[in-house]
């Protein structure tokens, strides 16, 4: 039987899904945009926060919305109208991430039997900002079972005009040994960046399976040819596959750490003034996306 706990921890609320051999098991932060902080499977970690780095440095697990990656100098202009958003970038150059990743979600409804524990989290924005001018419900669901986790993510726009937005997930992904990790994933283009990590422009490039991580440090975006990942570590594996038509890929390795960031998205860096992948909700309409990771044991 699966079960559900509530965490209290320095002033932060975290919900605890775990199976009856506590030894599969996710960790949901509340107070950080229902981020998925831990997951585990099997006794083996595939997803925990280094205690070395600080959550507002990493994003780690952090849900992505209106927008994912960048947006240069924050501004971008949307049916002739100019806006600005907060760019919170290092050096203050980019808006990064979205508006999310440090709200508060609501517990709105709990499934558990004996096979899977679900939680349904409620953030609804009833303040337009100045860079986004529009309000919005964002509903996450997290469905935990013995070796799969579900998350969906359903936006509905509860404004009267329309809006732009991508969306995508930060998950960091722990090795024992990232040198000796590989990747699966389908895709001939590649996004090129300007210095500021903004696209530039979409390159051709040759494909190697699998690629072999090594001691490669990545920031890379590409543009996948179907819907799905996979991650092969000395412990485990993991597919990561999604139900959305066009795929972007963000690959992440930060200096000196056994993780890497592996960043399914809807759109690319800078998407507001470029438009690759941005997506226009109308009043009344709701777009979900959903996102399926899998696991199994490397022997």
């Amino acid at each position: 039987m699966f079960v559900v706990n509530r965490i209290y921890k320095n002033q932060m609320s975290f919900l605890e899904i775990k199976n009856s051999n506590n030894n599969t098991k996710a960790i949901i932060s509340l107070h950080e945009g229902g981020r998925l902080q831990e997951l585990q499977f099997d006794g083996i970690s595939v997803i925990k926060d280094q205690v070395s780095q600080k959550y507002e440095d990493t994003f780690a697990s952090s849900i992505l919305f209106p927008f994912a990656n960048r947006i240069k100098n924050g501004r971008y202009s949307f049916n002739d109208e100019e806006h600005q958003f907060n760019c919170n970038e290092s050096g203050n150059k980019n808006a990064l991430h979205g508006l999310v990743y440090n709200k508060k979600f609501e517990v709105i409804e709990q499934e558990l039997n004996v096979n899977s524990g679900a939680v349904t989290l409620l953030y609804q924005e009833k303040e337009k900002s100045i860079g986004f001018p529009f309000l919005y419900d964002i509903c996450i669901k997290y469905t935990l079972e013995e070796h799969k986790i579900k998350v969906s993510v359903k936006v509905n726009n509860t404004d009267k005009q329309s809006f732009p937005f991508t969306l995508g997930w930060h998950p960091y992904f722990i090795s024992t040994d990232l040198y000796n990790s590989s990747l699966y994933f389908n895709s001939a283009q590649k996004i090129q960046f300007d210095t500021n990590l903004i696209t530039d422009k979409i390159i051709e490039f040759e494909e190697e399976t699998p690629y072999r991580i090594k001691d490669n440090q990545l920031d890379d975006c590409y543009i996948l040819r179907n819907n799905s990942i996979e991650l092969s570590t000395p412990l485990y594996c993991v597919l990561l596959d999604t139900n959305t038509k066009d795929n972007y890929l963000q690959l992440y390795t930060p200096p000196n750490r056994q993780v890497i960031a592996i960043e399914p998205m809807t759109g690319i860096s800078d998407s507001f003034n470029n438009k690759k992948g941005l997506q226009i909700l109308q009043p009344n309409e709701s777009y979900e996306v959903k996102w399926n990771l899998s696991f199994s044991k490397n022997s």
